[in-house]
């Protein structure tokens, strides 16, 4: 999820924890844990910190290691030990422990729903897991979340009873998108009429509960990139993917390493120039105006020697003009 709902989150868990008795008795105690779940629901993405070493080490790392299992139990007892300090032992430990743990967790657990996932299940495994299920800015989330928050403030409802009603509709909220995005993707080989049985779909959530932007990758494995809204299926573009030599070059170079160790759905085009190669991998689950945003791109000269790089975010116009500059 985005910086905010993060946020969010972590005060209504602070709202939540008035049900425990002996965080309710005791106002210090009571800070202590807003404090605890504030910092807990945001720990996990102080991997944000990684994009002063470059966009490559970013992209590979980010919602890796500090989204594992073991970063998990790591935030938790930092921060519980922090707060202990600050407070100078005066905290209740499985208390305060236990709430900043379930912060941690739910940070992690709702960067599942995304498209761009996390390797939550490090280090058993490296793989990213992403259920494509909510949208990174979900305003159901978000605005519940506020509504609750702003009744707490103002001291109209009770937080322990507010805030177990509130998590109680955000779970059935889950799951009914998670069944929504189940049905869709089911959905998809019955309304395509251009449906190949070896053509695979996935269904990626909008900031709409009513549009997904879909994924088909077909037996050639080119990508067809479309979206559905209202029940009605659109194709937009066709990505065939380049079997160039300079593509099976590219993949030595540790940016499109990094790029292509993050996605599953990168497809390769090239551009020859005069002077070279321009190798432009393309990660087809984000289209946003008619472009693939988030790109690898090695150029090389004609012996296959890199000039220049880029990985990251950028529209076409600005990617341009930064490989003209890496590049002359």
């Amino acid at each position: 999820m985005d910086t905010g709902t993060h946020l969010v989150m972590g005060i209504g868990l602070a709202g939540l924890a008035m049900v425990d008795p002996v965080v309710a008795a005791d106002q210090s105690v009571q800070t202590a844990v807003l404090l605890g779940t504030v910092a807990g629901s945001q720990a996990p993405d102080l991997d944000n910190l990684l994009r002063i070493k470059g966009n490559a080490c970013y992209i590979r790392n980010h919602r890796g290691i500090s989204h594992s299992l073991p970063a998990i139990v790591i935030w938790t007892a930092l921060i519980t030990v922090m707060l202990q300090l600050f407070y100078q032992g005066s905290l209740p430990w499985a208390n305060i422990g236990g709430w900043v743990l379930l912060a941690v967790c739910v940070h992690v657990f709702t960067d599942l729903f995304n498209t761009y996932g996390t390797q939550a299940m490090r280090p058993f495994t490296e793989k990213w897991i992403s259920w494509n299920i909510i949208h990174i800015f979900d305003p159901v989330l978000f605005t519940v979340h506020v509504i609750a928050i702003l009744l707490w403030a103002g001291g109209f409802v009770n937080p322990a009873f507010l805030f177990p009603i509130m998590y109680g509709f955000v779970a059935v909220y889950f799951v009914w998108r998670t069944l929504a995005a189940r049905r869709t993707v089911q959905r998809l080989p019955d309304i395509d009429p251009e449906y190949g049985k070896d053509d695979s779909y996935i269904a990626i959530p909008t900031i709409s509960l009513t549009i997904w932007n879909i994924v088909k990758q077909t037996k050639d494995g080119s990508f067809v990139i479309g979206n559905l809204r209202n029940g009605e299926l659109s194709w937009l573009d066709r990505a065939r993917c380049s079997e160039h030599p300079a593509v099976a070059k590219s993949k030595s170079d540790p940016g499109i390493r990094s790029f292509l160790y993050f996605t599953s759905f990168a497809c390769a085009d090239v551009r020859e120039h005069h002077w070279g190669y321009e190798v432009r991998w393309s990660d087809v689950r984000y289209r946003h105006r008619k472009q693939y945003p988030f790109v690898g791109v090695l150029v090389m000269n004609k012996q296959y020697e890199t000039i220049g790089s880029y990985v990251g975010w950028l529209s076409d116009d600005r990617l341009s003009k930064r490989l003209r500059m890496d590049t002359y």
